[in-house]
């Protein structure tokens, strides 16, 4: 009896330990109506792993650029936005894994209109988790007109991923699309599309000559190096495994 209650102190402990290392939610500024959020998470293989998202304020609306990692982290965000006066107006996930779209079931209970392309609901279904309530099936789509712009260049990270353009800021998210320059691999490639990604961050480089600030799905954000830096790691490693 004294070992199971120990044994069971010591799994409790571990818990709440684990619960601590995961830090709460960042939100900070990156230009006049553009703010990034960072989520954490512990990940299998990786440890604790932040990941990046926006939020785009325009007149009184908030719209979000990716969950956060979790619901809870979802509700933290959206709680700041309204003290701030502003209305969650909608958000946009870049492809289908929870670092950018566990938040998805969180908001569509609060009525939150949330979006996603087509194929990235497609793998929503297929994976058991909630859908956007709204998908598009085009290469470009306006999701706020003149504000924030979804492009699909190809397959890369994976097969659904999207980038984000925010042509007032003239900020790019490329959510898990992009490697920060602190990145010596091309990470999670579970789903990759290797063979299209070096193709495809080609597309980007030229569909946005004009962007100043890209931000990756991990990691720090940087300039149009982080796009050429992209393409480096795809085509290395497609050349490793040729």
């Amino acid at each position: 009896m004294k070992s199971l209650v120990l044994l069971s102190i010591l799994l409790s402990t571990k818990l709440v330990y684990a619960e601590e290392q995961i830090p709460a939610i960042k939100i900070e500024k990156l230009a006049e109506g553009v703010f990034l959020h960072k989520s954490y998470q512990m990940t299998k293989g990786w440890g604790l792993v932040s990941s990046n998202g926006l939020v785009i304020l325009d007149d009184k609306n908030a719209y979000i650029i990716d969950t956060p990692w979790s619901e809870s982290d979802t509700g933290e965000l959206v709680s700041w936005i309204k003290k701030r006066g502003y209305k969650p107006a909608a958000s946009i996930s870049t492809h289908s894994h929870d670092d950018r779209s566990a938040g998805i079931a969180w908001l569509n209970s609060k009525s939150i209109p949330t979006y996603a392309s087509k194929l990235t609901n497609e793998l929503l279904l297929q994976e058991g988790k909630a859908l956007a309530t709204h998908s598009f099936d085009e290469t470009e789509f306006w999701m706020v007109e003149d504000l924030i712009e979804a492009y699909y260049p190809g397959g890369g990270h994976t097969i659904d991923n999207i980038v984000v353009w925010l042509p007032k800021s003239k900020i790019l998210f490329g959510g898990c699309f992009v490697r920060s320059l602190q990145s010596k691999s091309l990470g999670n490639i579970a789903d990759a599309i290797l063979d299209q990604w070096p193709n495809s961050a080609e597309r980007v480089i030229a569909k946005f000559p004009q962007a100043q600030i890209i931000i990756p799905g991990h990691g720090r954000s940087g300039d149009k190096q982080l796009l050429q830096h992209t393409k480096h790691l795809a085509k290395a490693n497609l050349a490793r495994n040729r």
